[in-house]
């Protein structure tokens, strides 16, 4: 269990569709240290990739709301189905400081395996519906400012370029 760096805007591995995970024997440790560095940079979600590793797996705690008691694990997940849509303003751990208002479904239905390797398909809303979805994305390659307005990118454009020159934190 520890802490990791977390990549930033501009580094490759945040663009780079990640691969399903195939071996299970070595994914505890991965898993802790997701949630050790999402809660040491008070994040809410985290995928493998902002950690610079290759892996479809992400972990979402939400425990300070009434729609989730545990922190949640996703490994090779997938989005079925979508419904409804939903505009909020989206942080992002490797886009320090930046909001990025992002439209989302309301209503998503999710394959995943579980923290316990077991396989799910269910249906999720509300709050954790967005931060699967912002994690899922992660996972192939897509940032938040793929959704930005031009208006966005002028806005952040001198943050985004040093973000680009350091790419991690």
């Amino acid at each position: 269990m520890a802490v990791q760096k977390v990549v930033t805007y501009g580094h490759k591995a945040l663009r780079e569709k990640c691969a399903n995970i195939s071996d299970f024997t070595k994914v505890d440790s991965l898993i802790n240290d997701l949630l050790d560095t999402m809660y040491e940079f008070d994040g809410i979600g985290l995928a493998a990739n902002q950690i610079g590793i290759n892996k479809r797996i992400f972990v979402v705690d939400i425990t300070h709301t009434k729609e989730c008691d545990t922190p949640l694990v996703f490994m090779n997940g997938q989005i079925e189905k979508g419904d409804g849509s939903c505009i909020d303003s989206e942080g992002c751990l490797s886009l320090p400081e930046i909001r990025i208002n992002v439209e989302r479904y309301e209503t998503i239905t999710y394959s995943y395996v579980d923290e316990n390797f077991e396989k799910r398909t269910k249906e999720f809303s509300g709050l954790l519906a967005t931060v699967i979805q912002h994690e899922n994305d992660h996972l192939d390659g897509k940032l938040i400012t793929d959704y930005a307005t031009p208006a966005d990118l002028l806005k952040y454009d001198k943050a985004l370029k040093l973000m680009k020159s350091n790419n991690v934190r």
